[in-house]
């Protein structure tokens, strides 16, 4: 995988305390139609998760599900087009699948210095595009919106 090639869902945190991007949060993917599917990955130094990282497998390699479609990028935009031809957990338009970040945000700040331990964002995808996921966090407050 080139390194300009990222996954169809990316996001980016910032921490609005210091006006500086929140490296090194700890976040989960997954699609809410299939739970048990997680992706992992913590923010680089500028904020930003590009790739997501499937470690089901032994060794925490990548699942055999994951292995069969090709890696995480194959999966993801299959996991978009199946789950967006299915009946989800949410009502969503035709062609649209329900998925979930999960940011440790208390892992960040320190479990004492939160009133959001974890920020959990629900949010629908529509094959063909690219999700791209902004949080602007705070240790009392975050703010999300759907970014480009």
């Amino acid at each position: 995988m080139s390194a300009a090639e990222r996954d169809p869902i990316t996001c980016h945190v910032l921490d609005t305390t210091t006006g500086r991007p929140a490296a090194n949060i700890s976040v989960k993917l997954s699609c809410l139609s299939i739970p048990e599917m997680v992706f992992v990955c913590e923010t680089n130094s500028d904020g930003r998760i590009a790739n997501w990282r499937n470690e089901q497998g032994a060794d925490q390699n990548a699942g055999s599900f994951v292995e069969q479609h090709g890696g995480v990028p194959s999966t993801l935009k299959y996991m978009i087009n199946y789950y967006g031809q299915a009946e989800g957990p949410l009502p969503s338009p035709a062609g649209c699948s329900a998925w979930k970040l999960e940011f440790d945000t208390g892992a960040y700040y320190g479990p004492a210095n939160v009133f959001f331990p974890k920020v959990e964002l629900t949010f629908l995808v529509k094959e063909g595009e690219h999700f791209h996921v902004p949080l602007l966090l705070g240790p009392y407050s975050f703010t999300t919106y759907r970014g480009s």
